[in-house]
């Protein structure tokens, strides 16, 4: 009976302390789930407070700033070297944009019509400039007029440019400014090499009858495998020395062959920059608005096209000069998380 008894209480006070443990439990979780939403509400709250506040709040970023600020005066902003052709309407709306950018010191207008520009034109682009004029700055337009119509055109020597930077961009495409001020923070920081929005890689041929053969992919490839070895003109920073160099020493084969083909000075200039660099290029994240048509790269056999200027160009160069990388410039300031 004693025992019996035993059984009895032990097992009441079994029962008892389950209901307990279980009433802990139930509390501790509780209480840890309502921790863990109020410490992710103050994790919001303190993100969106310090994206508000940051220019004032924190005193390192001001400084670091400043700094930049002075690095940018010092080399006077940069130059936009816009390359258009009969499509005055993307050239007015483009130029309008550009304008407003604070960093930009001039517009340099790569003109290769057979008739020069209208008065009319220049007329109201001049008028665009005055108008978005910042304390007492006018931004500097000049149409750089050509008298033969080829693509090399875009990358003559510009003997009097005021600035280091050169921003190559066509005439239908549109960055934000602040994602072009970003891309020339980065250009500042490694300024012999080419930062730009459009990667595009290159690879070697698997086939071993071809040896030292190699195939051009588009904007798929680099975003498959996260790999890129140039990026295009198009919308890409790089220094003036360039210029000279492409139209002075590289290979006059090369101009020859862009011009006949109409097509690959982008691919030319990315060789040339990477074979005086031995480095890579930096492709820098931004949303691109394009204004315009499709352009080449829509027609058929584009791709082949541009397989045989990379080989043609390894050929001339003696080497393949351009370098892999997997890096990629973006602006931590418009992330949640980086």
């Amino acid at each position: 009976m004693g025992g019996g008894d035993d059984c009895k209480e032990m097992g009441s006070c079994s029962l008892a302390y389950r209901r307990g443990d279980h009433k802990l439990r139930k509390l501790v979780t509780a209480r840890s789930t309502k921790f863990l939403l109020f410490c992710c509400i103050a994790l919001a709250l303190i993100t969106l407070a310090c994206r508000s506040s940051r220019p004032s709040a924190i005193g390192w970023v001001n400084s670091s700033t400043a700094v930049a600020d002075r690095i940018s005066g010092s080399r006077k902003g940069y130059t936009l070297l816009m390359n258009t052709w009969k499509r005055y309407d993307l050239l007015k709306k483009s130029v309008s944009h550009y304008a407003s950018c604070s960093r930009l010191d001039s517009i340099h207008i790569v003109w290769s019509e057979p008739s020069p520009p209208s008065d009319s034109l220049k007329e109201y682009l001049q008028n665009v400039l005055k108008k978005k004029s910042r304390n007492g700055h006018e931004v500097e337009l000049r149409f750089d007029i050509n008298k033969e119509d080829s693509l090399n055109n875009r990358f003559k020597e510009i003997k009097d440019l005021k600035t280091d930077a050169v921003f190559s961009i066509d005439d239908d495409i549109i960055f934000p400014c602040h994602t072009v001020d970003f891309a020339f923070n980065v250009w500042e920081s490694a300024p012999d090499t080419m930062v730009g929005f459009v990667p595009r890689v290159h690879w070697p041929e698997k086939s071993n009858d071809k040896g030292n053969y190699y195939t051009y992919s588009g904007w798929w490839s680099v975003w498959w495998s996260g790999t890129y070895s140039m990026v295009l003109s198009k919308a890409a920073f790089f220094h003036r020395k360039y210029l000279s160099l492409y139209t002075n020493s590289m290979p006059a084969s090369i101009r020859e062959f862009t011009t006949k083909n109409r097509n690959c000075e982008d691919i030319a200039m990315s060789f040339l920059v990477a074979n005086a660099t031995n480095a890579p290029a930096i492709w820098v994240k931004g949303k691109i608005y394009e204004i315009g048509s499709t352009g080449i790269s829509s027609i058929g056999g584009h791709t082949e096209k541009r397989t045989h200027c990379v080989n043609r160009f390894v050929a001339e160069f003696g080497k393949m000069p351009l370098v892999y990388t997997s890096m990629k410039a973006v602006d931590s300031r418009n992330l949640w998380f980086w």
